[in-house]
């Protein structure tokens, strides 16, 4: 069966999670800008990369090599479309965390947005030990209302599968789980969201063997 992800419309995703009563969209445009920006790094990878929303503050100076990670093969090729000034930096690879973590390339700085909900903390772990990176930064969603987590909008009905595959997330279970792995907690910071949601970054670094 396919993942629910495969067949959400990029364009139904992007209207629904930038409008005014979402707002995600802006946020996270903001909070890759502090990712992007934050560790002296040459190699990134972003799991989850959608539409590429937050791709524009990739400093090419900076940085070497740029993988886009995404289980649809659609949403890729529209951010190759999207970003061709990174061309020779930005590399789209069509992978499914769940079951094809050991395809993942190494990087130096792992960003993984609104993506731990979708394949759970097991396969994240995996992800991460698979792509050995210095750094970790994760942006999770807080919900207080647990059984509506997607946002009312036109567009909810695209979302209807997303059940699924989704797992509640909670900030201290995500940090046991990156402890885990050998990562420390070094950044935590929450962004108010309308609709009584928030998102929260949470940063982590390798510990010194």
């Amino acid at each position: 069966m396919t993942n629910p992800w495969e067949e959400i419309s990029l364009d139904d995703y992007e209207k629904h999670m930038s409008l005014d009563s979402v707002r995600q969209l802006q946020a996270l445009d903001s909070i890759m800008k502090e990712q992007f920006s934050a560790y002296p790094l040459e190699t990134a990878a972003v799991l989850g990369v959608a539409g590429g929303n937050g791709l524009e503050h990739i400093d090419t100076d900076k940085f070497r090599t740029v993988y886009g990670v995404d289980i649809n093969a659609d949403y890729l090729r529209t951010v190759s479309q999207r970003y061709t000034q990174l061309s020779g930096v930005l590399e789209c690879l069509h992978i499914d965390l769940i079951s094809e973590a050991e395809k993942l390339p190494q990087a130096q700085l792992l960003i993984a947005n609104l993506l731990i909900e979708y394949i759970g903390y097991g396969a994240f772990q995996r992800a991460v030990l698979q792509t050995t990176p210095q750094y970790v930064s994760c942006v999770i969603q807080i919900n207080t209302d647990e059984e509506q987590w997607v946002s009312e909008s036109p567009y909810l009905r695209a979302f209807d599968r997303l059940d699924e595959v989704h797992h509640q997330m909670e900030e201290k279970a995500l940090t046991a789980a990156m402890n885990d792995i050998g990562y420390s907690l070094i950044l935590q910071e929450s962004y108010p969201l309308p609709n009584e949601k928030a998102l929260v970054r949470l940063d982590f670094k390798k510990n010194e063997v």
